[in-house]
């Protein structure tokens, strides 16, 4: 695997220019962000700690599961990586960020892994909610087989709500004749299925999607190489550092921590560390406090906290 994903990261990608014409890059296929936040959103249920409570007091600071759109405006296609708790909201958020007449609006939708916040917005799919005839779900061969044999996950491919399409590690899969995705295989706590990221390649610049991962190192490709072959970099940023959650062992959810990865990451130039877009935060992570110390140190050493509905051109 790491000689196939090294392969894809030699490829080289054309910025565009600063001459480029406004209206092309409008056509552009691009990556919008639906969702920063780790499984249980923000404010997470239950939480009465002050870690939440901005987010219960003001409905304006909350903020959605991880997942981001494909969108190529030309095509008039779009795709998630993704099916959170969220779900109905990103799906609307989706339609007013990037219209389209189609019913239901998803070319396909991409699955990382089968952690609740990864795969569960797929109920809405169902003859219980929006009833849709044969969505394309493309599924890892643990994931696919998880799918066809737990309900009610088989009764949306028995009702041809979904379409599973099989999906290998380091395979590209050309979504139409300007993007393509590669999944990839990382380390995680592979419980029911195993968990990927994925690169997306569009016709002149690409991404790197990592929402879940254990630490760096126990990762058999440089986070390092990934970064260098890629234009933007959206990494696992669960906690910012050990410690976050008193009481419970940080072992036992071995994310990388922010503070980990930029000590990880400080001697890339500039340019290198402007690519990284932290993602997937947990409620307890500070750096959801666009205010907060953590936030500022963040960004004050060149790197970015992922916003949502923020756009990144392909």
């Amino acid at each position: 695997m790491r000689t196939t994903l090294a392969i894809a990261l030699m490829c080289v990608f054309v910025l565009p220019t600063a001459a480029e014409d406004t209206v092309s890059i409008q056509v552009e296929p691009q990556v919008i962000v639906l969702g920063i936040t780790q499984d249980g959103g923000y404010p997470q249920a239950g939480c009465r700690k002050d870690c939440c409570q901005p987010a219960w007091d003001d409905p304006g600071r909350r903020r959605h599961v991880s997942c981001i759109a494909i969108v190529d405006p030309k095509t008039n296609q779009r795709w998630i990586i993704d099916a959170t708790p969220d779900f109905r909201e990103q799906l609307r958020m989706l339609d007013e960020t990037a219209p389209t007449q189609a019913q239901p609006g998803l070319d396909g939708i991409l699955l990382t892994h089968a952690h609740i916040g990864h795969y569960a917005g797929l109920v809405h799919l169902g003859r219980e909610v929006m009833g849709t005839k044969a969505v394309p779900v493309y599924a890892m061969p643990r994931m696919r087989h998880f799918l066809e044999n737990y309900g009610p996950w088989d009764q949306l491919i028995r009702l041809n709500n979904i379409e599973v399409r099989p999906i290998e590690d380091g395979v590209p899969i050309a979504l139409n004749d300007r993007i393509t995705v590669t999944p990839f295989l990382v380390p995680h706590r592979d419980e029911y299925t195993e968990t990927v990221g994925y690169r997306i390649d569009g016709p002149t610049r690409s991404v790197i999607y990592i929402s879940d991962i254990d630490k760096w190192d126990r990762w058999d490709t440089s986070i390092i190489e990934v970064i260098s072959g890629v234009s933007a970099a959206y990494l696992d940023a669960t906690f910012y550092m050990e410690g976050e959650i008193p009481g419970r062992s940080m072992a036992d959810i071995p994310h990388p921590f922010i503070e980990e990865s930029m000590k990880l990451f400080d001697g890339l130039p500039d340019a290198e560390k402007a690519k990284v877009r932290f993602i997937h935060f947990n409620h307890t992570n500070p750096v959801l406090d666009p205010e907060s110390d953590a936030r500022r140190h963040v960004t004050d050493a060149g790197y970015r906290v992922a916003e949502e509905l923020e756009t990144f051109h392909l």
